[in-house]
């Protein structure tokens, strides 16, 4: 047996000790046992716990691998992530105090994707434990919507029309505002009996669309997502901020920090979550690499009276970003890149004569890297704001105000 005790925290949520030795479950200044294996202490307990421990909200906690820090307090989790943004600038060698974070309440998150296997007498449908092929069933998650979380016997119906004995569905869930649209990938291949299946359990479930490999399989009615004032169909599995109470965060962010903007550029654009909002007072360039996600702007802008024209195209910006010389017609710009950030378009940005920059980003590390590219070209960091719209994770989001200065 041994004992370790902890002194801070992972970024992926495990408890460290010198070493390093890792250790699930664990908060700095608590006392553990147990057994090591290479660099991980395994079968712990805690034998001196932190102030900071709580017992978990959620009835799944000890088996469901969907959140790591539902041990810990709201508040310790909120100092740490604001601390993990801190950290990441501080190593750039830039200086900011981003207050705590914005959090989503519990039972908010609109979006969800739940594995399914077939089982001898049916179905079972839930999240995979930690490091595990094993699916828990979650019927009282505490962090999906409960709309979301209704829809597993669904789910498992799903599971029965079309998961094989030795696969596994994954079945993506999100919360319209005109009912589920139901993304499937991993089942069976899509003949007339089974689309005649979907066609009942849809009927059944009163489901907006079901997607089969990312194909719209059949469609009862649109799934329509409310973006500023107008209303988007998103593609099947397309991305949309997690919560409705951190997307509105973020657009509150962006939109505050480009006030008075006339001519905006909205990179890394998606569905519209930035550009469709703004476009109520600027004019808006989106450029997003998935075509279909540009065609369901398009559309949500062209049907919503009040808005200044929002032009689009479809382009990879990891590959072919927009140059400097193609920035300056652009006053300012709102950036959301994937968690890899976008060094190339970044380095373009740093080179154009753009004066404000809304920087939105789900990755503390690659954001402060890229943000350091901009310091280091004129701009300063005028705030940061943290969102933590997954709640219980170890995940992060942030928005931030880059001004020219130089």
């Amino acid at each position: 047996m041994t004992e370790l005790t902890i002194k801070r925290l992972g970024h992926l949520g495990d408890g460290i000790a010198d070493g390093p030795v890792f250790v699930p479950g664990a908060l700095p200044g608590e006392q553990v046992t147990g057994t090591l294996a290479g660099d991980h202490l395994r079968d712990v307990r805690i034998v001196t716990p932190s102030e900071s421990r709580v017992k978990p909200p959620c009835p799944h906690a000890k088996s469901c691998g969907g959140c790591q820090l539902q041990y810990a307090s709201d508040r310790f989790v909120a100092e740490w992530k604001r601390d993990v943004v801190r950290q990441a600038l501080e190593m750039q060698g830039i200086s900011a105090d981003p207050g705590l974070p914005i959090t989503s309440p519990p039972q908010s998150r609109r979006r969800a994707t739940f594995s399914v296997r077939r089982t001898k007498k049916g179905a079972l449908a839930g999240f995979h434990m930690k490091a595990s092929d094993t699916i828990i069933a979650v019927p009282n998650c505490q962090l999906v919507h409960p709309d979301l979380a209704a829809a597993l016997p669904m789910v498992e119906a799903l599971g029965v029309l079309a998961a094989s004995r030795k696969g596994e569905l994954s079945v993506l869930l999100t919360l319209s505002d005109t009912g589920l649209d139901v993304s499937v990938t991993g089942g069976k291949p899509l003949d007339v009996d089974l689309h005649q299946s979907l066609a009942a359990l849809a009927r059944e479930y009163d489901l907006a669309r079901i997607a089969w490999d990312g194909e719209v399989a059949l469609q009862r009615r649109a799934p329509l997502v409310r973006l500023g004032t107008a209303h988007v169909t998103p593609p099947p599995g397309a991305f949309l901020q997690a919560t409705k109470a951190g997307e509105a965060v973020l657009v509150e962010s962006v939109k505050q920090a480009l006030t008075g903007a006339k001519h905006i550029a909205d990179l890394f654009a998606g569905c519209g979550t930035f550009a469709l909002p703004l476009a109520e007072r600027a004019a808006v360039h989106a450029v997003e690499g998935d075509r279909d996600m540009v065609v369901a702007l398009d559309h949500g802008w062209r049907n919503t009276e009040g808005l200044k024209r929002v032009t689009h195209e479809a382009r990879d910006l990891f590959r072919n970003p927009l140059l400097a010389d193609e920035l300056a017609r652009f006053d300012a710009v709102v950036i959301d890149p994937p968690r890899a950030g976008a060094l190339a378009q970044v380095a373009e940005l740093a080179k154009s004569s753009v004066s404000r920059i809304a920087h939105v980003s789900c990755n503390p590390a690659t954001f402060a890297r890229d943000t350091a590219t901009l310091v280091g070209a004129g701009f300063d960091v005028e705030w940061v704001r943290v969102v933590d719209q997954f709640r219980w994770s170890t995940h992060v989001e942030l928005v931030a105000l880059l001004r020219r200065v130089r």
